[in-house]
């Protein structure tokens, strides 16, 4: 299930010796422990980031903007050590570490160079005077973010809020300490000043507490349900800004197939990447009738070519999940499929191998009332539905309590952007898997979340637009006076 930075993948509970953790998924080996900050050192480091965020929104835009980019650049001169980090953390295959350390350098660059231009005043069509909209930063964000995008995750949240000007204070998930330290180092070394971005390895119940804080104007979460609905129980309760973005179980719908090869390799990367630990990952196939027994077989071949092994092993094609629980609760979810009477078409196991590993599965005859129907499938299990035409396809996949993202494959474009238009989801790619650029908005509805990161829409969710109204002196003021009165 989609990764849960309040409840994550570990037994040490908040007073253990070892709660921030590098556990190698590949070997099981414990390599490094890092201690839990206190309450009271959790709290001095909301003081310090409101302190330095009076220096930091001083300072002109095009400065933080060019700090941030340059940020970019010196991820990318370390995209090797960086993709070492991730894979020996959470399992990833380094082929797609590397790619993630592409992606998160270019959001860097992205709000760099754009983040100057989106900030502009906005000017208003008034009668009398002037009226703009300026964009001004709030203060210290808190950012609380999941291991199975460490580097991606933290630079959508973190580029376009330092180039507004607010100051950053990063939870990330247990399991990947070092990846969090080797980003703050990151940020201070291409000139983000002290307090302005700030690891923080808080316990669970210093979440709370630091959401509290009346420095604290907002928090983003990417995460679970569970966490999701924590977090804004708590940003409601102390009136904070939040954005959630949460589970999915993406639907892959196959309309028709002229290149079917190319659906097929499209269907295996959508649902295989990062092991399946994606919350846009496809996980629901949803293939028309006369196309389903084809589309099985051939998805069945793709997943046989994907041989576990090292995931630092560049000619690995798949990995470990990210620890060792994940493994166990995706297969229970497989199981409870299977004992009531779904198919297993290939995989529904473990290799022998030591790891966090689960074969890569496929499900079809999954029904209502089955945990992999209603569930997010968090790893290499695809489930395959078959229907009789795109009203039933567009049924199946709103069906779902989530609404993160989708995928609809057609040669007619006509047809599949009346399907796209129908579904209830935040983003939907035609003739592609869903996948993110740091210029599309990133975000969904109903259980997936809600607010957007990404594009021009995410530099907004935690600035303070504000109105400024100029009026002529003295009669225009007595007449607004008495407009709001």
């Amino acid at each position: 299930m989609t990764p849960d930075p309040l409840h994550p993948d570990k037994t040490a509970s908040d007073s253990g010796h070892r709660p921030f953790a590098t556990v190698n998924p590949y070997t099981g080996e414990t390599v490094r422990e890092f201690p839990f900050l206190t309450t009271g050192e959790a709290l001095a480091a909301v003081e310090r980031a409101h302190e330095a965020f009076g220096a930091w929104r001083q300072r002109p835009v095009e400065e933080r903007a060019a700090i941030v980019r340059r940020a970019g650049e010196l991820m990318l001169e370390r995209k090797d050590e960086l993709a070492r980090l991730v894979t020996l953390e959470m399992g990833k295959l380094i082929r797609e570490s590397g790619f993630e350390v592409e992606l998160a350098a270019s959001i860097l660059k992205y709000y760099g160079e754009k983040g100057p231009e989106f900030l502009r005043p906005q000017p208003l069509q008034v009668e009398g005077g002037e009226a703009a909209i300026v964009n001004e930063p709030l203060g210290v964000l808190l950012g609380i973010e999941p291991w199975n995008f460490p580097l991606y995750q933290v630079a959508r949240f973190a580029a376009p809020y330092l180039v507004v000007g607010n100051t950053i204070l990063l939870k990330h998930a247990e399991i990947c300490p070092q990846s969090a330290l080797a980003l703050e180092q990151l940020f201070h070394d291409a000139g983000v000043p002290e307090g302005v971005y700030t690891n923080v390895f808080l316990k669970i119940s210093d979440v709370e507490p630091v959401i509290a804080h009346p420095a604290v104007q907002g928090v983003s979460l990417t995460g679970s349900e569970r966490a999701g609905a924590s977090v804004a129980e708590i940003a409601g309760r102390h009136l904070k800004r939040c954005v959630l973005e949460l589970g999915g179980s993406d639907p892959f719908i196959v309309l028709d197939a002229p290149d079917f090869e190319k659906t097929i390799k499209a269907a295996v990367v959508g649902r295989m990447a990062n092991t399946g630990q994606s919350c846009v990952a496809a996980k629901r196939f949803i293939v028309i009738d006369e196309l389903y027994d084809q589309f099985v077989a051939g998805l069945a071949q793709g997943f046989a070519g994907l041989k576990p092994g090292d995931p630092a092993d560049p000619t690995t094609r798949l990995g470990p999940l990210s620890s060792e629980r994940a493994a166990r609760d995706l297969m229970a979810q497989v199981r409870d499929a299977v004992d009531q009477g779904a198919t297993v078409v290939t995989g529904g196991g473990r290799p022998d191998l030591p790891g966090a590993f689960v074969d890569a599965t496929i499900l079809t005859d999954v029904k209502p009332g089955m945990r992999a129907y209603s569930e997010e499938l968090f790893g290499p299990v695809a489930v395959v539905y078959r229907v009789a035409n795109d009203e039933e396809a567009v049924a199946l996949a709103n069906s779902s309590s989530y609404g993160l993202g989708g995928a609809v494959f057609c040669s007619d474009l006509e047809r599949a952007r009346a399907v796209a238009d129908r579904l209830d989801s935040g983003m939907v790619w035609i003739n592609h898997p869903t996948s993110s650029q740091a210029n599309l908005p990133f975000g969904g509805v109903k259980r997936s979340g809600f607010g957007r990161e990404l594009d021009r829409l995410g530099i907004f969710e935690f600035t303070n637009r504000k109105l400024v109204r100029t009026l002529p002196p003295a009669p225009g003021v007595g007449k607004a006076a008495q407009v709001v009165g």
